[in-house]
């Protein structure tokens, strides 16, 4: 399902979303990573694309401006779609929780949320779906299993703490591309915590000694930031 590339890395994802800010936010963190993100703002919109394209996940809002979200979802499994849907919503009781599960959500995520907590469920339910083997993904010379928060350089097996494992996914969903320190810092760090000026150069250098003996490199762009590289291996 989906556009990937022969590594199985990449995703496309159907948001649907009315609200811009919310649906603009979501769209860039996972462009970030490489994904392809379609947005609809409508169920009628949301329609179209899933006539259109095959997903790997929809990301599904209750309240939109045209109908319920959850007769919609009642409906696409009515009618044989088993897309993985997480369904986005602000309702927090129990009950309504319940019902969207029975509805054919694969999971749910409530209203407002971190984006970290995002990316964890939307880890889950793909892995729930799809099997642990299409998460490892090679660069250079390793390979990177992000379920299991582990590279694999020359046979050892090294673990990657939090934020470690998360600036490595953002690095890797874009090789070659320089990553400003805001970008990483919006993308590590939650708006309630309060960030030192140095955070950032604090976990690169923590993530280049887990990659040391690797042919992928950190390189630090003066001026602009950071960006992964694959170093040529001679020989």
């Amino acid at each position: 399902m989906g556009e990937k590339t022969d590594k199985g890395e990449k995703m496309r994802f159907l948001l649907v979303e009315d609200s811009p800010e919310l649906a603009r936010s979501v769209h860039d963190l996972l462009s970030l990573d490489g994904h392809g993100v379609d947005w609809a703002a409508t169920l009628t919109e949301a329609q179209d694309c899933l006539n259109a394209t095959q997903y790997d996940l929809i990301l599904l809002d209750i309240m939109l401006p045209d109908g319920d979200g959850r007769r919609f979802l009642q409906d696409q499994r009515r009618a044989g779609c088993d897309t993985p849907v997480i369904v986005m919503t602000a309702r927090a009781a129990v009950s309504d929780r319940v019902d969207l599960l029975d509805s054919g959500a694969d999971d749910y995520i409530t209203k407002p949320f971190d984006f970290k907590e995002l990316e964890a469920r939307l880890r889950a339910v793909l892995r729930r779906r799809g099997g642990a083997a299409q998460t490892v993904r090679s660069f250079a010379d390793l390979s990177f299993n992000p379920l299991t928060a582990t590279v694999t350089i020359q046979g050892e097996s090294r673990d990657l703490r939090n934020r470690e494992l998360r600036l490595f996914e953002i690095l890797l969903g874009a090789p070659d591309r320089i990553f400003s320190k805001d970008q990483l810092c919006d993308r590590l760090f939650s708006y309630a915590e309060s960030v030192s000026d140095n955070a950032i150069e604090v976990y690169v250098g923590r993530l280049r000694k887990k990659l040391a003996g690797s042919a992928a490199r950190i390189e630090t762009v003066r001026g602009l930031g950071y960006k992964l590289t694959a170093e040529r291996i001679s020989g």
